[in-house]
């Protein structure tokens, strides 16, 4: 099978999810012998320019005809089997997928996050959840608020491509397929507009994880991983940390972002706070610190995609503790693989996580269920699977449509 990927990185300077993914997919598909093209542009080639660059990326978000002239072209001389569509904001827009009319190249969507239909990508406004986007399938409310940046000005450019590509049926017509992250996300976007019947499930998946470490060889600690920003709740499990005193065990933050400073102020300088940061580590050893911990803990307040972290904390055998919202609770099954807690409440955060700790067998043999259920359903082999069936309900969903057309 011949693929034509393509991909707009986020800059490097700050490390993305979708990056990680988009690579990993390449290599998955590389390593089972498929034909590989790659089509790719970096938003660090206008961040670098100032304000024209900025002025680039908003006139290329709704419409960007240049690129899809060019995948145009590739899918003419290439004739690949599938356009597989990674992310394009802000340079490649959705005018990729018109780039495929009339071939027979079969074109597939990962839905990273909710851009299509919601400016901030995550529907969050005011650190808590906002899905009027997705509701009214309007965007009048990004435009009222807005939600990109904290911009109206800024806004404007993903108002204009998600009701532009509403408009032109760019997602009811010209996608053969999406990869929703969660079966919450598959419902979630079905319900503001896109096509249920296109929309798979398939989650991340993690190459060659370490085997775990014995529950005994283990450090005496709880590990935070991802942004230190309002969104993730980095905050509201600080203040949970301080609502425990005595006895609370080693708080691991490894990470980075806008709310650092704050946190630091709130940890103070005492020696004795069980609470480190890190900041911002490379993946190895963020992993090797996460394999040593006896807990991971997200306490998000925003509707997450499928969180890499906790992927890699199921390889890893490491339970998890997350916030009871969005897509969470259809990946962390309650007393099984982990607990859940109200987001926001720092003493529901604070008690459960303690009631937890105070269980230890039963702690670990949470341990032992995440690495059997990362076993099921995030290897390579099987993300692979899943991917290959996808790309062939695709492409007989675009053999059926040329039939019509024909």
């Amino acid at each position: 099978m011949k693929v034509l990927l393509a991909h707009n990185f986020y800059g490097f300077a700050a490390p993305s999810g979708e990056n990680s993914v988009y690579l990993a997919e390449v290599e998955l598909l590389k390593s089972h012998g498929h034909s590989i093209i790659e089509f790719t542009r970096h938003s660090d080639e206008i961040r670098d320019r100032g304000f024209i660059g900025e002025l680039q990326g908003a006139l290329a978000t709704p419409w960007n005809p240049f690129t899809a002239r060019k995948i145009r072209q590739l899918l003419k001389t290439e004739k690949p089997d599938i356009l597989h569509v990674h992310n394009t904001f802000p340079l490649l827009s959705p005018a990729v997928f018109h780039a495929s009319k009339g071939t027979k190249t079969a074109t597939v969507l990962t839905l990273h996050n909710y851009r299509i239909f919601c400016a901030a990508a995550i529907p969050m406004r005011n650190s808590k959840v906002c899905t009027e986007c997705l509701d009214t399938q309007s965007v009048v409310p990004a435009l009222k608020y807005g939600c990109y940046r904290k911009s109206y000005l800024a806004t404007i450019p993903l108002a204009l491509m998600i009701s532009l590509h509403r408009r032109v049926g760019t997602w009811s017509e010209y996608v053969d397929a999406f990869i929703a992250l969660t079966e919450f996300q598959r419902e979630a976007l079905a319900e503001a507009g896109l096509p249920r019947e296109k929309i798979y499930v398939k989650p991340h998946f993690y190459a060659d994880p370490p085997d775990p470490l014995p529950w005994k060889e283990r450090e005496e600690k709880i590990v935070y991983i991802g942004r230190l920003g309002v969104e993730k709740g980095i905050h509201v499990l600080v203040n949970a940390w301080k609502r425990w005193k005595n006895g609370a065990p080693e708080l691991e933050i490894i990470g980075d972002g806008p709310l650092r400073q704050n946190i630091e102020q709130k940890i103070g300088h005492s020696s004795n706070s069980p609470i480190r940061i890190t900041g911002q580590l490379p993946f190895d050893e963020t992993q090797r610190r996460l394999a040593r911990a006896k807990l991971l803990v997200l306490p998000s307040l925003c509707f997450e995609g499928f969180p890499m972290v906790i992927r890699e904390a199921f390889a890893l055998g490491v339970p998890v503790a997350a916030s009871r919202l969005g897509p969470i609770p259809s990946i962390v099954s309650e007393g099984k693989n982990g607990i859940l807690f109200a987001p926001g409440d720092a003493e529901e955060i604070q008690r459960r996580i303690k009631d937890l700790w105070g269980q230890q067998e039963m702690l670990s043999a949470m341990g032992e269920t995440v690495r059997a259920e990362f076993e099921k359903k995030y290897t390579p082999e099987v993300n692979y699977q899943s991917l290959v069936e996808i790309y062939h309900r695709a492409m007989e969903c675009r053999r059926e449509k040329n039939k019509k057309i024909g």
